[in-house]
């Protein structure tokens, strides 16, 4: 029953505070009555069993424990309880130009008061489903560094007393970027999970689709929103083939792509032409531009890889950063050989990324450097939190011992 309210809470935390803002007009409020209302649940649903709308409940017993806590402080003249209190019985709620609660409030958290790395972070643990040390671990950062920015960030917010209002239309465009990362974020965690027994979390990926669906709804015109949508189709239609019945990773070459969702795909492609169409490149249209090259290939020897490395040049002078770099390293090892791509992933300072060390050992195995390849897979297992990942780089190392 534990696990099932974990589960319940991750799926769900971020819609419930999204609402609760809404009724009462402040996140502090909200965050603290959904926490009370799942330490309800995890009093209550291991006798009474799980209702049949665990969100609903959720969201009602939250709503009905803040208006009870904030009639208590009003009578006590408390100015902030009083206003969260009229707030929460007037109708209708003004809902600004963004309809859907949840992406809603991801626009409002994403505050330009705060630098862009600070309000992602501070939007996932929020409203994304995501623990710290996940938000971490897509930071490539320490939890604890992770975990004080966020307590500096609410710090800031109410020091210098930055309202989480409703945004605007007008508010969209200084907001979007780090809008679209957090959808990014939530996508990837559930894409490929940063921690875990499984290598996907299905929940996560849906709804940062949802998410960016309505994202391209609201702002037709956003080259990047429209590029994200068609990256996350893209990737996501390559799921039915990434995990084996017993649960073992496949990594892209090695996959049945016949298995691929076609529909997906040819969603994706129809917006990446419409991006082209455009010629307002960006970060998200260009990988997205690549995820389509790779879809069009029968197979891993079929894939054009220059193509894909003049994408991933274009791709670094946008975004240079080491992560993209790695990639564009493996494209290198296609084109020009392993040596080359070795000699790029060698001055990268990615220590604590298990997919660089991962990269590193599969270039070293086609250089023949057998015992090099078995030490940098041992650092990739140091550095892997999810199991899926893990079991993967095990059968490496075994594969290398064998050579």
């Amino acid at each position: 029953m534990t696990s099932d309210i974990a589960a319940i809470f991750r799926a769900e935390h971020g819609r419930a505070v999204a609402v609760l803002t809404r009724v009462f007009g402040d996140l502090e409020i909200a965050e603290d009555a959904v926490q009370d209302a799942f330490a309800a649940a995890v009093q209550r649903w291991p006798e009474s069993g799980v209702p049949p709308s665990p969100a609903g409940w959720i969201i009602t017993t939250a709503r009905n424990r803040a208006i009870d806590r904030l009639r208590r402080e009003s009578a006590r003249a408390d100015k902030h309880a009083q206003a969260a209190l009229l707030h929460a019985e007037a109708e209708p709620v003004e809902e600004g130009a963004v309809h859907d609660d949840r992406l809603r409030l991801i626009f409002t958290c994403c505050h330009p008061a705060l630098a862009l790395n600070v309000r992602v972070a501070l939007t996932l643990r929020m409203l994304g489903g995501l623990t710290t040390a996940e938000i971490a671990r897509a930071f490539l950062v320490p939890e604890p560094t992770m975990a004080q920015r966020l307590v500096r960030a609410k710090a800031k917010i109410k020091a210098a007393g930055i309202p989480y209002r409703v945004p605007y239309e007008a508010d969209l465009p200084e907001r979007v970027r780090g809008v679209l990362a957090v959808v990014y974020l939530i996508f990837n965690e559930g894409y490929a999970a940063s921690s875990g027994e499984t290598l996907v979390r299905d929940e996560l990926a849906a709804e940062a689709i949802r998410l960016g669906r309505l994202l391209v709804d609201l702002m037709p015109d956003e080259p990047e929103a429209v590029g994200l949508l068609a990256l996350m189709l893209l990737q996501q239609a390559r799921r039915p083939a990434r995990v084996a019945p017993d649960g073992t990773l496949i990594r892209l070459r090695d996959q049945d792509r016949t298995s691929w969702d076609r529909t997906l795909i040819a969603e994706g492609h129809e917006l990446v032409r419409k991006c082209l169409r455009r010629n307002r490149p960006g970060p998200y249209q260009l990988q997205a531009a690549i995820n389509a090259v790779h879809a069009d290939a029968a197979s891993a020897e079929d894939t054009d890889w220059p193509q894909i490395l003049q994408l991933y040049d274009h791709l670094l002078a946008l975004d240079p950063t080491p992560v993209v770099a790695l990639n564009r390293a493996v494209v290198v090892a296609e084109v020009e050989g392993p040596a080359g791509a070795l000699r790029i992933v060698d001055e990268l300072a990615l220590d604590s990324y298990y997919l660089f060390h991962a990269i590193r050992a599969d270039l070293l195995t086609q250089l023949g450097r057998d015992a090099e390849a078995q030490a940098a897979y041992a650092s990739a297992l140091t550095h892997s939190t999810n199991q899926a990942e893990q079991d993967f780089l095990r059968s490496r190392i075994r594969q290398a011992r064998l050579l």
